[in-house]
């Protein structure tokens, strides 16, 4: 993996690269491959492009520059709008870019991330109770989990954003 990237638009002079700390990934494999199914069973019967709207912002709040690298990538590949993505931090003064449920999502999203925030408010979980099923309410909250568990991965190993492409990691 080089360390160079081909950035049009960069000036030359850009901060150096923060070391990565440590890649739990590449030292616990059976962890790593455990996280990877979890995250397909999670997502199973999801919109793929919810789950990546969901992976970003909680990689947002979680400040998590890896994953936001990825996901951002992934959404981009899936058709998901620069705009969109862009507008994901800002989104209730955006809401006029996403589905009603697509919202829900988000704001389950952030509650789920930011349990020190009076935990997931009744309010959250009615309304997203009111747009996913059961079933599917139950996989969001998963993959919910499971993006906050990679970002926990990601920001304390430290791991380098800028060298994913879509399609690196196949499942």
């Amino acid at each position: 993996m080089t360390t160079t990237h081909a950035h049009h638009h960069a000036p030359a002079d850009l901060a150096p690269e923060e070391p990565q700390r440590i890649s739990v990934s590449q030292l616990l494999p059976d962890v790593y491959k455990a996280m990877v199914r979890l995250d397909i069973a999670a997502r199973q019967g999801l919109d793929p492009v919810l789950v990546e709207l969901v992976k970003i912002r909680a990689s947002q709040l979680n400040q998590c520059a890896f994953c936001l690298d990825m996901h951002s990538k992934d959404a981009l590949a899936a058709g998901e709008s620069a705009e969109r993505i862009v507008q994901l931090s800002a989104w209730r003064e955006s809401r006029h870019f996403y589905t009603e449920k697509e919202l829900a999502a988000l704001a389950l999203t952030e509650a789920v991330t930011v349990l020190t925030d009076g935990f997931v408010p009744d309010e959250v979980y009615a309304e997203a109770s009111e747009h996913f099923e059961e079933t599917e309410l139950a996989q969001l909250i998963a993959a919910i989990t499971v993006i906050n568990a990679w970002n926990r991965f990601g920001v304390t190993g430290r791991l380098t954003p800028g060298h994913y492409t879509p399609g690196d990691f196949k499942s």
